[in-house]
């Protein structure tokens, strides 16, 4: 059913937006959001006072609901009716992948100069000479043990 067939009781409960899109798919074209606004004005039976104080509200309304796209010549459209097209530039993919190979590059370095000081570190003088510490050491009983403390 259009939304001029429809009687004025059933377009009062319907809220703007919902009106909006109703008007959309029926003219098959966008629209900007004084000519939408103001059909919808008149469907209602608004005075002039109503579309100004009302129009601001109305503009919110659009942008928060996601059915809507606002098209770069400021007019309203469904959604649906456009889709995203996303253009890679092919020189872009090529920086980002000779970036991502000198990264790698860095890190391999890195990871060589770590096993170096780890090399380096166990060659160190300071390091056991092979002697066990543990042959000075000796057992003591606990009972010994309070012996001396007395």
């Amino acid at each position: 059913m259009k939304l001029k067939d429809m009687p004025r009781a059933e377009l009062e409960i319907l809220s703007y937006t919902d009106l909006t899109y109703m008007l959309l798919k029926e003219n098959k074209k966008p629209m900007n959001t004084p000519s939408i606004f103001r059909e919808i004005c008149n469907l209602l039976g608004y005075t002039d006072e109503d579309y100004a104080s009302r129009i601001g509200d109305y503009y919110t309304s659009l942008t928060i609901d996601k059915r809507f796209v606002l098209l770069e010549n400021a007019e309203w459209d469904i959604r649906d009716h456009h889709s995203v097209e996303l253009v890679l530039d092919d020189e872009d993919d090529e920086d980002s992948v000779e970036e991502e190979t000198e990264e790698e590059e860095e890190d391999v370095v890195e990871e060589e100069t770590e096993e170096e000081d780890i090399d380096a570190i166990i060659e160190d003088d300071d390091l056991d000479d092979g002697d066990d510490d543990l042959e000075d050491l000796s057992l003591v009983d606990e009972d010994d043990m309070e012996e001396e403390s007395d």
